[in-house]
């Protein structure tokens, strides 16, 4: 993906199978090639108009709204943090081979939750008490992991939070292959994270509190 406008549609680092069982092909297809692919033209739409965008990298425009025009705050929020948060959804995943967090992730893991499944029972719950659409977050806030959840394609993305890990709860993610049992889907969908992914996300959380404090 081009780091500022216009955004082009980032392939996926995987093939459309790679993630069966646990994610269809067709789910992945259509969740990659349509949702997110709209989220990258009504971003480029939005801000098309606005020169002084051009230059503003994806977390610029999402953490700096006042740089943003009034007409266009709305669907830029909400068209990048939709890019934002499916990029870092689809990059934290992998073949589905169940594997720990090793490492720095694995060290933090075992200090702020004191064990692999007390995260897990943690994040299960984030995601399945978020009401609606939203995402489940694995999040560093100012050097402590932590677990939220947040609505529709808000990001935790500021001068405290850290995104790390996201499971995506909007139905498009899973109900073409799930339909209503969303707590399928989640306890499935642990078998698929990259911890190295996650691992290097939490080593760049560290330059950005650094550039942001």
């Amino acid at each position: 993906m081009n780091e500022t406008y216009p955004f082009s549609l980032e392939p996926l680092p995987y093939d459309y199978d790679a993630l069966e069982p646990v994610i269809d092909a067709e789910t992945l297809r259509f969740h990659h090639d349509k949702h997110l692919a709209a989220y990258v033209e009504k971003l480029n739409a939005a801000i098309k108009p606005h020169q002084d965008l051009h230059n503003m990298t994806l977390e610029q425009l999402l953490t700096e709204p006042d740089k943003i025009p009034e007409e266009a705050k709305t669907p830029v929020k909400n068209n990048g943090g939709g890019v934002y948060n499916h990029q870092v959804y689809f990059n934290a995943m992998e073949k589905d081979e169940f594997t720990t967090p090793e490492g720095e992730i694995g060290k933090a893991i075992e200090r702020d939750f004191g064990s692999l499944d007390a995260f897990m029972k943690e994040m299960t719950e984030a995601a399945l008490s978020q009401f609606g659409s939203g995402y489940g977050w694995l999040v560093n806030n100012n050097g402590k992991l932590k677990v939220i959840n947040l609505p529709n394609q808000d990001v935790p993305l500021s001068d405290t939070l850290y995104p790390l890990l996201p499971v995506d709860i909007w139905e498009h993610a899973y109900y073409l292959q799930y339909q209503n049992r969303r707590p399928d889907y989640v306890n499935n969908w642990f078998s698929l994270i990259n911890w190295d992914y996650v691992n290097k996300r939490l080593e760049d959380s560290r330059q950005w509190f650094e550039e942001h404090q």
